[in-house]
């Protein structure tokens, strides 16, 4: 059944898809169209595919929307019947649109297709006739009746499987830390940096070496990631300061993801659903502007004020200083020691130790970038 929703409404569509994620992009405050269908087929995917997350690119579109970024007005999309969608492993990395594609056949979508060169990201709809199973890297028609011969995949073979390369030794700094030798930070083994980017949600309060530490972790190769000090205790509060910190880091290419810091005592006193919502709200609009949002958070307070969902569906870097980190459940970074002393800076520094390759799979999807600048203007001489 297809149902219509206010531009407004944040109903929870199903365990795992709310209303706002199919919102269309125009901006405009026009109605949602959702089917029914493609909620639950949606949702059988995700369990097939033991994901932790699926994100909407694209959901439902206005048709003077669709024309604007090059389609023809009609279509799946329109209908409410489509989503082009990004499907994450329990490790947080997205899967291979190659995998999605197959198991997508299986639950019965009627529109999959391929849509990046990166294959990761997928088109699925739920139409009843004319059945398309694409790669737009191809073209924009059919190219199989079998996307597990097409792309040479056994069924046995569904499911995405992360690497786990060996920890790597990283630092987290704000300006609190002063002047800072690069080129020894690295020489020391430092293999990345979290810089704190800013914090509440004011735009002064960008971080007074923000770019300092930027021009110089980029000068000596080492990659990055930065974090946004939260002072929100409602997710409207955490709404804006995702939208400051995505002016700060607007031209920076990133390495690692962006983390929302949440410790303030005020904001966890508001508990665990409120702060489960603030993280949602944040780490939400990171991912909508196309950056892979983190979390990060004391061990202790990560397990009593998140709820479950959250544990897997964000990069997640957990604070405690400890001979080891006590939880059991999949993280890509560990905050093991703010007492740390490294070469190039003056006083103690936080230590880390991260489990997860970011720079790599961030590089791969082309998450982290900065849109390209417009085009110079041509010049016209006279002879």
């Amino acid at each position: 059944m297809l149902k219509s929703y206010l531009y407004s409404d944040r109903t929870q569509l199903s365990a795992h898809f709310n209303v706002q994620e199919f919102r269309c992009k125009c901006g405009k405050k026009h109605n949602i169209l959702i089917s029914d269908d493609l909620i639950n087929k949606l949702e059988i995917l995700f369990k097939k595919l033991d994901c932790s997350k699926i994100i909407v690119t694209s959901g439902h579109r206005c048709s003077d929307y669709d024309k604007s970024i090059g389609n023809s007005g009609v279509g799946q999309h329109i209908n409410g019947n489509a989503a082009d969608i990004c499907c994450y492993d329990k490790n947080n990395q997205p899967i291979s649109s190659k995998i999605v594609c197959c198991v997508a056949q299986d639950v019965g979508f009627g529109g999959i297709a391929n849509i990046t060169k990166a294959y990761i990201y997928t088109h699925v709809d739920v139409r009843t006739s004319n059945i398309w199973y694409g790669d737009e890297v191809v073209n924009y028609h059919t190219v199989t009746n079998d996307f597990y011969q097409y792309f040479g995949i056994s069924k046995a073979d569904t499911t995405s499987k992360a690497d786990s390369p060996k920890a790597m030794k990283g630092i987290d700094v704000s300006r609190h830390n002063g002047s800072i030798n690069w080129n020894q930070v690295k020489s020391d083994g430092v293999q990345f940096a979290i810089l704190r980017a800013g914090y509440g949600n004011l735009l002064s309060q960008k971080d007074s070496k923000f770019e300092e530490y930027y021009q110089g972790a980029k000068a000596v190769g080492i990659p990055i990631g930065c974090y946004w000090y939260s002072y929100a205790i409602t997710p409207e509060d955490a709404r804006k300061e995702a939208e400051i910190c995505l002016s700060v880091i607007q031209d920076k290419e990133l390495d690692f993801p962006i983390y929302f810091d949440l410790e303030e005592k005020k904001a966890l006193n508001t508990g665990k659903t409120n702060c489960s919502n603030m993280i949602r709200a944040f780490c939400g609009e990171l991912e909508q502007a196309g950056y892979c949002a983190g979390l990060y958070m004391s061990r202790s307070h990560f397990v009593d004020f998140t709820d479950d969902d959250i544990k897997t569906k964000y990069a997640i870097w957990l604070a405690e200083y400890s001979d080891k980190l006590h939880y059991d459940g999949t993280v890509g970074m560990w905050q093991k020691s703010s007492t740390a002393k490294i070469s190039g800076i003056n006083g103690i520094v936080d230590i880390n130790e991260c489990y997860v390759d970011y720079a790599e799979k961030i590089r791969s999807v082309g998450l982290n970038r900065p849109p390209l600048p417009p085009p110079p203007m041509p010049t016209f001489t006279t002879e």
